[in-house]
């Protein structure tokens, strides 16, 4: 509860740069089956952004795509932490060090005061890492997850 209701509450994202995230999703998405997501609150609850990250995918359904293509990129704003985080069907073509790596690029990006730019960093790996194993067909491919931007607290 807050202590001044009437008070907005403060925006991480100027429109422009919700609209940046956005495109940038969806941008990545042109040329994959593959589904990216963006959750960002203030705060992680747990010692492990990764652990975090794991329960808001789940919460999310992103575990229920066809393919088990779904990323989510995890980001606690004030806590400055991040995490990405993949279904076991990019998973396994990727590995661990992928993921590690394109949370390092982001992070790099942030401690400059970059955030979008470094968000747009980190979908725009995933999308090319989605569009090498799980490439677009026009045939099939329908857009199974929101390209909406979620926000936590």
């Amino acid at each position: 509860m807050r202590v001044f209701p009437w008070q907005k509450k403060k925006e991480f994202f100027s429109e422009e740069e919700k609209e940046q995230l956005v495109g940038a999703i969806q941008q990545a998405e042109q040329q994959t089956s593959g589904e990216i997501r963006i959750f960002v609150e203030s705060r992680c609850k747990y010692v492990d952004a990764v652990d975090r990250a794991k329960e808001i995918f789940v919460s999310l359904r992103m575990n229920e795509t066809e393919q088990r293509n779904g990323t989510l990129v995890y980001v606690a704003v004030k806590d400055r932490q991040a995490a990405v985080f993949g279904d076991e069907g990019i998973h396994q073509k990727v590995g661990e060090a992928y993921w590690k790596d394109t949370v390092t690029k982001m992070l790099s990006l942030f401690r400059k005061e970059k955030l979008v730019d470094g968000i747009c960093q980190g979908i725009h790996d995933l999308g090319e890492a989605l569009k090498f194993n799980f490439p677009y067909n026009s045939d099939t491919d329908k857009n199974e997850l929101p390209d909406e931007i979620v926000f936590g607290r």
